[in-house]
């Protein structure tokens, strides 16, 4: 099953100061932040990469792989009742992260 449009629409909107981007995947979506993966959202559920600032920022937050074979995540589910939290942490992942590397054309 994959994730709806209307699921995106609704998270981008609750985490609207953040320049978040979406991108549908294989049925799914990839959230972007300064062109960098932060978070994916699968069967509906916002799954946040689990790196060094996400878990300080959200310390009780559970995990999961968001699709079978996947690396464990962070499962968003009540930390969304505090969107400040949420981008704090979608912030720390995206300086955790390293930058994207430059796309190579093709000749």
């Amino acid at each position: 099953m994959g994730s709806r449009a209307d699921t995106i629409a609704h998270l981008l909107e609750t985490l609207d100061p953040l320049p978040l981007s979406a991108r549908k995947m294989f049925g799914e979506y990839a959230l972007y932040l300064d062109g960098k993966v932060v978070a994916l959202v699968c069967d509906d559920q916002l799954f946040l990469k689990a790196t060094p600032g996400a878990q300080a920022a959200l310390p009780d937050c559970p995990t999961a792989p968001p699709y079978p074979g996947a690396k464990p995540h962070l499962l968003v589910t009540d930390a969304l009742d505090d969107p400040e939290t949420v981008i704090a942490a979608l912030k720390a992942i995206a300086t955790d992260l390293p930058a994207p590397k430059p796309r190579t054309s093709k000749s």
